[in-house]
């Protein structure tokens, strides 16, 4: 008699603690390719470089949603950038670039906090001179960089130019 008390105690107890959303009862986004487009047009125009479309709560973290647009250069010293707390996705959308990534960074400056990219888009996090040991990888269109917060990313190479999505998880919003 006990054991069944107890068992129909723990069953009514397991009910209860299963998996919970983190997000509750959060709408989906969707961004058109047209709404892209008119960033990328933007760009363009107007020499932007990064744009932010959207900005998600997603419960325990925020994701946000922009296009990149980036101009031809071609610099092995060009400036390294890492995120603190901020990861980050690229799919690149059209052209062709040369990017470096790995966490051991060379020179490490602090970003100011008053900076716009620090207080608006990437958070806190550092510049360098370069990546020691880095890996490079030659991007073109349809291609993915995961980029977890910490690791340095460096573009070095683009013949023209490269526009990516890039989706930036921050778990502190």
């Amino acid at each position: 008699m006990k054991f069944g008390l107890v068992l129909a105690f723990m069953a009514l107890l397991a009910q209860g603690t299963g998996p919970a959303p983190t997000c509750n009862m959060c709408p989906g986004t969707y961004i058109p390719n047209t709404e892209i487009q008119a960033y990328v047009k933007r760009a363009i125009a107007n020499q932007l470089t990064d744009q932010q479309i959207r900005q998600v709560d997603i419960g325990k973290a925020n994701v946000g949603v922009a296009v990149v647009y980036r101009g031809k250069i071609n610099n092995p010293n060009a400036n390294v950038a890492e995120h603190d707390l901020v990861s980050e996705v690229y799919h690149v959308i059209d052209g062709e670039a040369t990017l470096v990534l790995g966490p051991d960074l060379v020179d490490k400056q602090r970003r100011p906090a008053t900076e716009t990219t620090v207080r608006l888009l990437n958070g806190p996090g550092n510049n360098a001179r370069a990546i020691r040991n880095g890996v490079t990888h030659q991007l073109k269109a349809g291609d993915v960089v995961v980029i977890p917060a910490g690791t340095g990313h460096q573009f070095t190479r683009i013949d023209d130019h490269i526009t990516y999505l890039m989706i930036r998880v921050d778990p502190d919003k």
